[in-house]
């Protein structure tokens, strides 16, 4: 937990921003790759940034405004998971770990933005 605030949304995307520094240094030092890892890396990270960001919203537009970014940033990760697995970057076993943490993520985001909506008609 950051912030002191429970936040489940967050905290899972902390974790996954941590998972993506990780894969980025694996990718870095081990496989010598270092332009498709750093749009994972920006991507990645840029989840939990904007997570943050919502949570600091002073209305409801700005907190839709930025989730609805982490949601996009999300599928953009996903892409740059799946060029580093299908170029060979990445083995399966690895990138479907990933993967699993960015869909479980989007399903989130995706799901808080749609009951957003709801609520608001």
């Amino acid at each position: 937990m950051i912030g002191g605030k429970q936040n489940v949304l967050f905290d899972k995307a902390y974790a996954f921003a941590i998972r993506i520094v990780n894969a980025y240094q694996y990718l870095n030092k081990e496989k010598k790759e270092n332009i498709l890892s750093k749009q994972l890396l920006r991507s990645g990270t840029s989840i939990g940034a904007n997570i943050a960001e919502a949570n600091g919203a002073i209305s409801d537009a700005d907190f839709s405004a930025k989730l609805s970014i982490a949601y996009k940033e999300c599928l953009e990760t996903k892409y740059w998971l799946n060029l580093l697995k299908d170029t060979s970057f990445l083995d399966e076993k690895l990138f479907i770990s990933i993967y699993q943490d960015a869909e479980e993520l989007s399903k989130m985001l995706f799901a808080t933005l749609k009951k957003m909506r709801i609520d608001k008609n």
